[in-house]
Parts: C-alpha cells; sequence; structure tokens
C-alpha cells in the first residue's frame, strides 16, 4: 500500500504497524552486550536520512540526575545555578527546560524561589515516581511537565522490575492515564533504549503513548535515555546501539514529533558529545544535558559543550551569551566548592593553557596558531601559558604581557632584558631540582625583584 507522505511530498510505502513482541524471557543480546568483554559495535549497513529540526534546543538536568554526582545544593546555590540556566540560555530560551526534585521540603523551596524570579526560560519542570500523590505534588506547584520513569530494556523489565514485556507496558500506560487525569504532561523517560528491544518494545510502547495522547489531547514528550553510554554515532550501525537508528525510528515508525523528542545520554564510551549532536542532525529537537557534564558514572552530556556544538551547526548563539560559561566554572568553583578537572574543554583551569615553550612561542607571535577560537571574546578566557621548565624565553614573554594585561605598545618580547633574566632564575630553580610548574604569585614576586620594583612604571 502507498501513500503520499507529508514529510517528504514523495510516494511511499505505508509504515509498517510493529507490535509489542511479548517475548517469555529476556533477550539481553549477548551478540553485542556480552558482560566479559567491550561491547561491540556492529554493522547492517542500512542508512537512515538526516533530518535535522527547524529548531534546536537545550534542556538541563544539573539539578535533577547532576545533582545526584555530589554534594546536594543549597536552595541559594539552586536558585543562582537557575538564573545562570537563564542568562546563558538567552532570550529566545535555547536552554528551554529545567527539571527539579519535589520530595523535600528543600526541593520545593527552591521551586518555589525560582518560579518567583518570574523567568520564563528555563522552563521549570520536574522528575517524580510515578503515583497519584506526587503527581498532585507537581500540579499543585504549578508546573506544567513532569518526568517519569519507563525502562525499556529487558534488563530492567525482566531482571529488575521482575516484570514481562506486556505487564511493563499496561503499567506504564496505567502510569501516563494518571498524569492525563491529574492535567499533567507526562515526560516519558525510556531507560536504557540502547540495550531495548527496538521494534519489539519501544516502538510499539510508544506508538500506544502517542495514540492514547492523541485522545486525550495532552502532548507526550518522549525522552531517549542511553542510561549506560552505549549510543554510537555513526552511521549504518545496528540497532540499539544506533543512534541515527533511535532517533531516526521513533520519529518514522512512531510518528513522534520533533519537538517531543529529547535525547539523554551518558560518557561511559567517551561519546556522550557526539551522540547528543547526532541525535540533533537526526531529527531530535532537544538534547538533555548538564552543567559541566555532572552526572551518574562519568556523567552527562556537558551543556556547555552543547551550547558551542549548537554554535557550530547553526552558525550563531542566536542569544545565548557564552561568557556565562566562565561564570558558571567560577560558581561552581568559588561558591559550591566543585573542582573542576583541568583540562575540561571550555572550563578548565588549563583547557586554552600551554605549558610548551614552542607552543608559547606560536601564540606570542599569533595567538590563532595555538587557541582553538578567540576564547577571550567568546568566552571572556584569554589563552595562557604556564611557566614552567619547557616554556621558553617566549613563553615567559607571553606569560608576562597576559598576567600583567599590558597594551600592544608596552608589550614586551622573548628579547627583552627581563626576560632574560626571569629565564636564567627559572632555569636554576630547576636545576636544583624543581618539578612543579610555577605559580604566578612566585613569578609576580621575581618580576618585582628583578625590576626593583619598577616593572610596571616604566
Amino acid at each position: 500500500m502507498f501513500e503520499l507522505s507529508d514529510k517528504t511530498n514523495l510516494l511511499e510505502q505505508r509504515a509498517y504497524k510493529y507490535s509489542l513482541q511479548d517475548v517469555p524471557q529476556a533477550n539481553l543480546q549477548r551478540d553485542l552486550y556480552s558482560y566479559d568483554q567491550v561491547p561491540r559495535i556492529a554493522f547492517n549497513h542500512r542508512r537512515v536520512p538526516i533530518g535535522m529540526p527547524e529548531e534546536i534546543w537545550i534542556t538541563d538536568t544539573s539539578l535533577r540526575d547532576g545533582q545526584q554526582s555530589v554534594e546536594p545544593y543549597s536552595v541559594k546555590q539552586i536558585v543562582e545555578i537557575y538564573k545562570l540556566l537563564s542568562k546563558l540560555g538567552g532570550p529566545y530560551g535555547l536552554i528551554r527546560q529545567t527539571e527539579f526534585f519535589v520530595y523535600s521540603q528543600k526541593d520545593r523551596k527552591a521551586i518555589e524561589e525560582c518560579q518567583a524570579l518570574g523567568l520564563k526560560f528555563p522552563e521549570i519542570t520536574t522528575w517524580i515516581r510515578a503515583t497519584k500523590e506526587d503527581f498532585k505534588l507537581v500540579k499543585d506547584l504549578g508546573i506544567r511537565e513532569t518526568g517519569i520513569l519507563v525502562s525499556c530494556s529487558d534488563y530492567h523489565i525482566f531482571n529488575k522490575l521482575k516484570m514481562t514485556r506486556k505487564q511493563a507496558m499496561d503499567t506504564y500506560l496505567a502510569t501516563v492515564a494518571e498524569a492525563f487525569e491529574a492535567g499533567v504532561m507526562p515526560r516519558c523517560h525510556l531507560e536504557d533504549i540502547t540495550r531495548a528491544d527496538f521494534y519489539g518494545f519501544v516502538v510499539p510502547f510508544v506508538n500506544a503513548l502517542m495514540e492514547m495522547s492523541r485522545d486525550a489531547g495532552i502532548p507526550v514528550r518522549i525522552r531517549a535515555c542511553d542510561t549506560m553510554g552505549y549510543g554510537v554515532p555513526y552511521p549504518e550501525v545496528v540497532l540499539p546501539r544506533s543512534v541515527p537508528g533511535i532517533i531516526y525510528g521513533l520519529h518514522h515508525y512512531s510518528e513522534v514529533p520533533s519537538e517531543l523528542l529529547e535525547w539523554h545520554g551518558h560518557n561511559d564510551f567517551y561519546k556522550g558529545v557526539a551522540n547528543a549532536a547526532t541525535a540533533w542532525l537526526y531529527g531530535a529537537s532537544g538534547v538533555n544535558c548538564s552543567l559541566l557534564g555532572l552526572g551518574e558514572r562519568t556523567g552527562n552530556v556537558p551543556l556547555e559543550a552543547m551550547v558551542m556544538e549548537y554554535a557550530a551547526l547553526r552558525g550563531s548563539f542566536d542569544g545565548m551569551d557564552p561568557t556565562v560559561i566562565t561564570e558558571i566554572a567560577d560558581f561552581f568553583k568559588n561558591d559550591i566548592g566543585y573542582n573542576i578537572p583541568p583540562m575540561t574543554p571550555f572550563v578548565g583551569k588549563n583547557f586554552n593553557v600551554t605549558r610548551a615553550g614552542i607552543h608559547a612561542d606560536g601564540l606570542l607571535k599569533d595567538e590563532e596558531i595555538y587557541n582553538i577560537f578567540n576564547t577571550k571574546k567568546i568566552l571572556n578566557r584569554p589563552a595562557s601559558v604556564l611557566v614552567g621548565k619547557a616554556s621558553g624565553l617566549a613563553g615567559i614573554a607571553y606569560w608576562i604581557n597576559n598576567n600583567y594585561r599590558l597594551p600592544e605598545d608596552k608589550k614586551i618580547d622573548k628579547k627583552d632584558p627581563l626576560v632574560i633574566a626571569l629565564k636564567e632564575w627559572i632555569d636554576r630553580e630547576y636545576e636544583d631540582g624543581r618539578q612543579t610548574t610555577l605559580s604566578d604569585s612566585e613569578l609576580e614576586n621575581k618580576i618585582f625583584e628583578l625590576s626593583g620594583g619598577k616593572f610596571l612604571n616604566d
């Protein structure tokens, strides 16, 4: 049977309607997931088309999934994080939503204080246990949307919930019906989708959700959760590891609109950012992230990384203010006491800092040679160097110019007598057995001594 597609405007074969495969025992997909080996990446050479939505955005889980991996935030800290997210997301709300817990009095107080700010974005949503009491709590707080857990792999259905697929599906659908009854929009978190039987459970389940949604006149958001980081961004990979296949399948076979389709990934195999970008490319409007990548185990997709990925894919920040990323890093370091690993892109202390003398020489001649982009303009983080054993004259000169913020007509080069004298002192330090880099205060004190206190007055 053929019909004209309103998506492609081409005559297409009517999509096959998948039905639930209620298997008698769990399919743990041991051909891919042998617990004693690294999970395999297999290919079937089937391609699906790229389908970037007209609008894409970021959603945030810093106060839910992210907060589970650190010391609990205070109400004041939660409110400040919320304000920073709003500032970073800009006037068009490209950081569209953020999710909160609602269980404790502190959680609810934080929500109320954030609501009192009157900010349009990010929209406050929640994540709850799927009970009538919790749905009522969400409704009473004036929150439109909440996340509920609908685990979809046989690992969870059979081995954790001790159910059959049909029992799990019936339970989940009854829970969604309760959300509709309470007047709350459900966001269904399809946990462990990258180990699920995609066509035997996921698609028929989501088809049923979409049908319920149409009947109720209430939208249902679908969050595809790569809970263990097994997703793979490469084309032609077999399901359930294929991110293109998952997003295309949910959009094409379950008819989930892009604006209701969201990806939530983890970084266990270093693919978090690539998988999230791939979800955008193949039809999901939303990617769910956490500030600094904080989250379970190896963490979530870093929100700041997807801000950069957005700009790379769209050619513009579209109102987002990336300098706020540096403010966020400073807040986590100074107010929360979180130690950001120094090599972390965009937020780590050393992300645009070089130690090598030959690199510093390049920075001195033309910053663009060794800096990824204009980090001073985009992130309010000028490129820098660390002075140590390998810095060389150029590195020392670059550090002095940068540390003292010398204007162009006052900058010194590697032939300056002060640079040469400082280099001789540094060499002696390392000849005497020093192993660590020199701190800013050590260098400043030595410069004061070598110049007789006149350096900045010259």
